[in-house]
């Protein structure tokens, strides 16, 4: 591939149109699991748009619900591009420590077979996708209603390289931590932790909105985020279930435990709300649901369904006050709690696996040679390396871009509100 990148644009346009295995006849690919991961695909890509998209726009007001739309649009157009072009090979191609290679840019080359599945490679490629897709836009709930759309689509595109795409190897590319043992089903370390934390630091980084926290106007539609959230759900089969990357009992093992991790993190979360306020709130049903989601995610094929309702409501009950604590008590304001529900519940459930993995609590176990204590110090400093390295390459690329572009949006326009002041259109006709 370096030759042919070293003679120009010929050579590039050779590589782009070279004959690609993937779609040669022939190889032991199975039909039915093709058919499920591309519905897994199909479902994770409907968590970002319009899942999340729906779920976060409900919760701001209505002279910013376009604006979080956009941005989720956007970041989905702008990871598959970056996937595809580098993306993609760098975090799955090659057997380095630290990153993969470049010889499958542009998605040339993919194998017919990607080994130890029975999956064209170009499938397993699209599936990754959709997960660098949704990784950088969970970070937007950081930041609404205040972060200028120029900022945002920089900042997600080099989040992606920089901080996905790496700490994916790490952990699924056959990466260092990966060596170390470490487990993650589905995304805890890779998806959440990364995005939780770089929303902390940004949240923090960027400023409290107008008014936080005493004088903020509420959800403009509490319904709008319920059917997101439905819709998050429901997409939550194909993040978990098509992790297992078959069709067989793992899948099914791991769509039920999603999905009653899922119910037990609503109860506990309302539960506790009932208690604190007397009232039990559709946002905070919803916003339990999530929590239970995002904490089963590193642990949803290795444990049973007793440990998933056990991880769901502790992840329910963490998350809740964790919600509390940040932006009552350090007054930050992580407008829609990411830190707290996405990165706290994934790194709550990629250490709660250790325990719940273990085949005396029904679960898959550790491996050969595994142990409690071991497993649990593997988690950890998967945990602290992922997290310390979002949090200092988020710091450094706001820094930077911050010098190249406006971070935040002025005074006038978060008053008048980004669907106008951003993108000359408004979500609702008002007379």
């Amino acid at each position: 591939m370096l030759s042919l990148l070293r003679r120009g644009l010929p050579g590039l346009a050779l590589l782009l149109l070279s004959a690609d295995p993937s779609f040669a006849a022939g190889g032991s690919v199975d039909s039915g699991q093709v058919a499920w991961l591309l519905t897994a695909s199909a479902l994770v890509l409907f968590m970002t748009l319009p899942g999340l998209g729906m779920f976060y726009g409900g919760l701001v007001q209505a002279r910013n619900v376009l604006s979080v739309l956009m941005q989720c649009f956007a970041i989905c157009c702008i990871a598959s591009v970056l996937w595809a072009i580098c993306g993609y090979s760098l975090a799955f191609d090659g057997d380095g420590a630290l990153i993969g290679t470049l010889n499958k840019a542009f998605l040339a080359h993919l194998d017919a077979v990607r080994a130890p599945t029975l999956l064209p490679e170009s499938v397993f490629a699209l599936y990754q996708m959709t997960f660098a897709v949704i990784t950088p836009a969970l970070i937007i709930g950081a930041f609404p209603e205040r972060v200028a759309f120029p900022f945002v689509a920089l900042f997600s595109a080099l989040w992606l390289m920089l901080v996905y795409v790496p700490a994916a190897h790490w952990i699924w590319g056959g990466g260092w931590l990966a060596g170390l043992g470490t487990l993650d089903f589905a995304g805890g370390i890779v998806v959440h932790t990364t995005a939780g934390i770089s929303a902390l630091v940004l949240a923090v980084m960027v400023g409290k909105r107008r008014g936080f926290p005493a004088t903020l106007a509420p959800p403009h539609s509490p319904g709008m985020t319920m059917v997101g959230a439905g819709m998050l759900w429901v997409g939550w089969f194909g993040f978990n279930g098509g992790s297992a990357l078959s069709a067989d009992g793992s899948a099914a093992n791991a769509i039920l435990a999603t999905h009653l991790s899922a119910a037990a993190g609503a109860i506990a979360w309302t539960a506790a709300e009932w208690v604190k306020i007397r009232k039990p709130t559709s946002i905070g049903l919803v916003t339990g649901c999530v929590a239970g989601l995002a904490t089963i995610t590193p642990a949803a094929g290795f444990v049973s369904p007793a440990a998933a309702l056990a991880i769901g409501t502790t992840g329910g009950l963490v998350c809740f006050f964790v919600t509390l604590f940040v932006k009552q008590r350090l007054l930050i304001d992580d407008s829609l709690d990411v830190f707290a529900v996405h990165g706290v519940g994934g790194m709550l459930g990629s250490m709660l696996l250790a325990v719940f993995a273990l085949p005396e609590l029904g679960g898959s176990g550790l491996g050969a040679g595994g142990s409690l204590l071991r497993q649990l110090g593997v988690q950890a400093l998967a945990i602290a390396v992922v997290a310390l390295w979002s949090g200092l390459v988020t710091f450094g690329l706001t820094r930077m871009l911050g010098a190249v572009t406006p971070l935040r949006v002025d005074a006038e326009a978060e008053y008048e509100g980004l669907d106008l002041a951003s993108h000359g259109e408004r979500a609702y006709e008002y007379t």
